[in-house]
């Protein structure tokens, strides 16, 4: 066999089979570690089990409190669970009759190997957002407080996932049906 066809086979098994850099797991700011600790103190309270942490469902959480302080994307009529158009995923503007929701919770699969759809919860503070501030108004809040403490339409679920992001004004939680296999997030430095 020549070079040439040598180097045609090298390059087709190349383009056959999908490769993909292996993702480093993302870290926790010390905000971040602590809404994890208190969300689960908080379901232990209610007699629920407490979530895992998830490295794949924080990718999506960090990367999209980064989008809503950095671009903006929760403007007029689309609130806080919107998407820019600014980066590799595809844009959203999420509205309260919930019609792009679909999009908004396929967002774990489309920026990481996540099993599963995913479901998330957030929160702005005009000053910045903290851990027991956040907590406090999903609390007060019937729809987020349900999904935190599995009531209502939430009721069946078993969140086995659970990400977390906190960027200035804004932080927010994902949750997932299915065990991460990317494992948890490390511990900023």
């Amino acid at each position: 066999m020549n070079l040439n066809a040598l180097l045609y086979l090298c390059l087709m098994a190349f383009n056959h089979y999908q490769w993909t850099a292996p993702v480093a797991a993302p870290c926790w700011s010390t905000e971040e570690q602590k809404l994890f600790g208190l969300i689960n103190e908080y379901r232990a309270k209610n007699r629920l089990p407490a979530i895992s942490a998830s490295a794949s469902l924080t990718i999506v959480a960090q990367t999209h409190v980064q989008d809503l302080e950095k671009n903006q994307p929760a403007t007029g009529k689309c609130n806080l669970h919107s998407w820019s158009d600014k980066g590799t995923w595809k844009a959203c503007c999420y509205t309260p009759d919930h019609k792009n929701a679909a999009l908004m919770w396929s967002k774990p699969a489309e920026l990481t190997n996540y099993p599963s759809d995913g479901f998330e919860i957030a929160y702005w503070h005009s000053d910045a957002a903290t851990a027991a501030e956040a907590l406090n108004g999903w609390k007060t809040s019937a729809g987020h407080n349900a999904l935190l403490i599995n009531k209502n339409i939430w009721k069946d679920k078993k969140w086995k996932a659970m990400g977390i992001g906190i960027y200035q004004h804004y932080a927010v939680v994902w949750f997932g049906l299915e065990t991460d296999p990317l494992g948890k997030p490390e511990f900023c430095k």
